[in-house]
């Protein structure tokens, strides 16, 4: 009988937490600095979904999706990943005009057409104001 443990039965209440306190821990959330189950560990927020039902209920992202929250990168690598992915289109985009300026020198061609406004060539009109004066 000396081995017997003594189980704390103490119970957790529910907690009532401020709007204001809310939307601090959406903003938090949404702006990638924690996740939603980090931001439950560092505030001490009881419920397992607690934080879920907040960024539904208060969040400007889409936070409804059926996609597991283990499975949804949080915003912040998100905008991370869309930000690497403009700098490689930058990138690529600066090479093809390069190569079209070598193609223009060495063959004696304007395959750019400066000469024409933007606004002209989607409209598909010309007219003797879109011609610009040398």
């Amino acid at each position: 009988m000396g081995n017997t443990r003594v189980r704390d039965l103490t119970r957790k209440t529910q907690k009532d937490y401020s709007l204001s306190f809310k939307l601090m821990v959406v903003e938090e959330v949404e702006k990638g600095l924690l996740t939603y189950k980090q931001s439950q560990k560092k505030y001490g927020i009881q419920g397992r979904s607690t934080v879920l039902v907040w960024l539904r209920k208060h969040g400007r992202l889409d936070w409804k999706s059926k996609l597991p929250m283990k499975d949804k990168a949080p915003p912040k690598s998100r905008i991370n990943e869309l930000e690497a992915k403009i700098r490689r289109l930058e990138q690529e985009k600066e090479i093809l005009n390069r190569a079209i300026d070598i193609a223009d020198d060495m063959l004696g061609t304007d395959i750019r057409k400066k000469y024409l406004p933007l606004s002209s060539r989607a409209t598909g009109r010309e007219g003797k104001d879109d011609v610009p004066s040398k």
